[in-house]
């Protein structure tokens, strides 16, 4: 009477499952139908049926070559299909160009000096405020407004007076593009001064001639 080899039969059982599970997967393979199209005398495969003239091809006699040619975009030119749009990418502001820690410090060592007479000192001391604010990402800058900025500057230790403030109306109309908040700041603080020029002007010239505003 023969034996029963519990153990061997339960390897073949596991074989047999091995290799029915890939003899579906690649029987769904095959399954899957492969179209070869002609279209304005070229030959295409996708996998929809051809529009015009064609036939279905087993995929088991599909060359390795045959992948590329179903890729939708070759597909779809041969066809005549418009190409798909593009995804849209969000549009990114670009990033400020910034004086370094380095260059602030020493921003900030000549607006402290002395020898600078008031409205030069006060340049200086908006110029290290600008600069910090653009560190924090405020307004938008770049390499050639800061340019501007260093030339006013180093122009703040000239002589003339009129060489003094070109200068820094010419940063400040800078800062004014690049930032709409300072802008705003710069455009308040230059109406405030004409607002006290005026006024002292207007003592001044009461004070020269008393006579005028004495009642009669």
């Amino acid at each position: 009477m023969g034996r029963i080899l519990v153990g061997d039969s339960g390897v073949s059982m596991k074989r047999m499952g091995v290799g029915l599970g890939l003899c579906l997967v690649l029987s769904s393979a095959w399954a899957q139908q492969v179209w070869k199209c002609d279209v304005g005398g070229k030959v295409v495969f996708s996998d929809k049926p051809c529009p015009q003239s064609g036939q279905p091809v087993p995929g088991r006699n599909l060359q390795p070559n045959v992948v590329d040619a179903m890729k939708p975009e070759v597909v779809d030119a041969a066809m005549g299909r418009p190409p798909a749009p593009a995804p849209l990418v969000p549009l990114v502001p670009p990033g400020n160009a910034c004086p370094g820690d380095g260059e602030i410090r020493g921003m900030q060592t000549r607006g402290n000096s002395t020898t600078l007479g008031d409205a030069e000192r006060q340049f200086m001391q908006d110029e290290v405020r600008r600069a910090r604010q653009c560190r924090n990402g405020q307004g938008r800058y770049t390499d050639a407004d800061w340019d501007i900025s260093r030339e006013a500057q180093a122009a703040q230790t000239q002589l003339s007076d009129r060489v003094r403030q070109d200068a820094r109306q010419r940063a400040e109309a800078m800062h004014s593009a690049a930032d709409a908040d300072e802008g705003d700041r710069i455009a308040r603080r230059r109406i405030a001064e004409e607002r006290l020029a005026r006024r002292q002007q207007q003592q001044s010239q009461s004070g020269q001639n008393p006579a005028a505003s004495s009642p009669r």
